[in-house]
């Protein structure tokens, strides 16, 4: 007999192998992560979650993937899990899922994954987990191995004749060493959670908020209770804006699986779970909270405004062609807003009109970079949005002449007589339209050429041209004082 026929027929006498969804097989959680498909396809039907929760966690399972299916193949599987499943399965060992996830769910990743024998999962009447699950693997196997990461998992890896961990719990880590279970593999597949953190809070964005300190360094009128004002007023403003993204990224779970590079994202990879995100989303929002009694009523307005519009572009507006870079673009404003209210500078017609160009044609060139990437990958919608790839001309054409509008406007600006009362040497400030001029059309090029990233903010941060010309503004304007 062979070498690998021994190893099929002595893998075909071991019990089967059990495998639990959700946080195991999966990084994430399906439950939580289909209730955010729910809530962004219909925030209407919330209020049925409580009647579901009310007869049976099952029944809310069922309820909801009904409502909101998730696509097995873009789930974020444990990728090292997988290939010691594929191993198995190769080998002639049974495999079977074993799961609270909903049957439906389960049955559609085994159907996708082609590996399991077998599905044992939740219906609309019974929650198969804990003592349930355990139950009805000993009622159909008698001996079984099991894979589990959660502390729900315990009493099947106390059972099991071997115990093997996939992403496991601190919990479960700590219940696993004081109960001495005796744990054979563990497999591990997420990324750091202090770099994951700061991802998902996107700390990179909190560049747009320096626009708040616009206001008051053009007034000319710095003093240490406006400077410290406009630095609590940066900290407040950001610590609401991340809870924002937060919130955004796990509406948008099931579109980001789909996009390149949004699937990497902490909640669309796994990386980081719904129920850790919304209690970051609630400790950013205390810390902003925290930071208003110290700001003007009229800073206030304009942060609850924020969150306003924030949420209606997550829920709805996004989806709108052009009523969504509009938005964007004067989200950017409403930081100006904000910034002029907690310090209380006057915002300029001139500033005003200046930013409202110039952001939109940064919004733009967004969704121009989104699009020109997913021609480049043979797609023609985007996915999740109001644009065709098809549209790319149009949006070129729009971005391209909003951007010039801006330039003008500064133009000008800087030429009418009053502008002498603030700088001494204002001719001098001619000197930043070429570097506006430039900074701009290159940004516009790159983006046709596909070489810029999907959020232009993003890539100035990270490019040194746009690093330069920023000090280089920065430089001509000190020169013009």
């Amino acid at each position: 007999m062979s070498q690998t026929a021994t190893s099929k027929g002595s893998a075909s006498l071991e019990p089967p192998l059990c495998v639990d969804v959700d946080g195991t097989l999966v990084k994430s959680d399906t439950l939580f992560d289909a209730f955010c498909q729910f809530v962004r396809t219909q925030p209407l039907q919330i209020w049925r979650a409580p009647l579901w929760l009310a007869k049976g966690k099952a029944r809310l399972k069922a309820e909801v993937a009904k409502r909101a299916p998730l696509d097995p193949s873009r789930l974020p599987y444990n990728s090292a899990l997988l290939r010691y499943l594929q191993e198995q399965r190769r080998d002639g060992r049974k495999i079977y899922l074993a799961t609270g996830a909903d049957a439906g769910l389960a049955q559609g990743v085994a159907d996708h994954l082609g590996i399991f024998d077998g599905v044992l999962a939740s219906d609309d009447a019974v929650n198969l987990t804990h003592n349930r699950k355990l139950n009805r693997l000993r009622e159909r196997f008698g001996a079984f191995d099991y894979i589990g990461n959660s502390r729900a998992d315990l009493p099947l890896l106390s059972n099991a004749r071997s115990a093997m961990l996939a992403n496991p719990t601190r919990g479960l880590r700590i219940a696993v060493r004081m109960g001495h279970v005796p744990v054979a593999h563990t497999f591990v597949d997420h990324r750091p959670a202090a770099r994951t953190l700061l991802k998902a809070i996107r700390i990179h964005q909190w560049a747009k908020n320096i626009l708040l300190f616009a206001p008051l360094l053009l007034s000319h009128k710095l003093t240490r209770e406006s400077v410290a004002a406009v630095i609590a007023a940066f900290f407040c403003f950001s610590f609401m804006a991340s809870a924002n993204y937060l919130v955004n990224d796990m509406l948008d779970i099931e579109h980001d699986r789909r996009h390149t590079l949004k699937r990497l994202r902490p909640f669309a990879s796994g990386d980081l779970s719904v129920a850790a995100g919304l209690g970051l989303v609630g400790l950013l929002v205390a810390c902003s909270l925290a930071l208003l009694p110290m700001l003007p009523r009229g800073f206030a307005l304009w942060v609850a405004l924020y969150i306003v519009l924030t949420m209606a572009y997550s829920f709805y507006l996004k989806t709108i062609a052009v009523v969504d870079v509009l938005l964007l673009s004067a989200l950017y404003t409403l930081r100006m807003l904000a910034g002029g209210a907690a310090t209380g500078t006057e915002i300029t017609p001139w500033l005003a009109g200046f930013s409202s160009f110039l952001f939109l044609s940064l919004a733009m060139v967004k969704r121009f970079s989104e699009l020109e990437n997913l021609r480049e990958s043979g797609a023609t919608t985007s996915y999740g949005r109001g644009y065709l790839v098809a549209d790319l001309e149009q949006i070129r054409a729009f971005g391209t002449s909003s951007a010039y509008a801006a330039v003008l406007v500064f133009s000008i600006y800087i030429a009418r007589p009053d502008v002498t009362a603030l700088y001494r040497h204002a001719s001098r400030l001619w000197l930043i339209v070429p570097l506006l001029l430039y900074w701009l059309t290159r940004v516009w090029l790159l983006a046709s050429r596909g070489e810029l990233d999907d959020d232009p903010v993003v890539f100035a941060m990270r490019d040194g041209v746009s690093l330069a010309v920023g000090a280089l503004v920065l430089v001509m304007a000190f020169l013009a004082l």
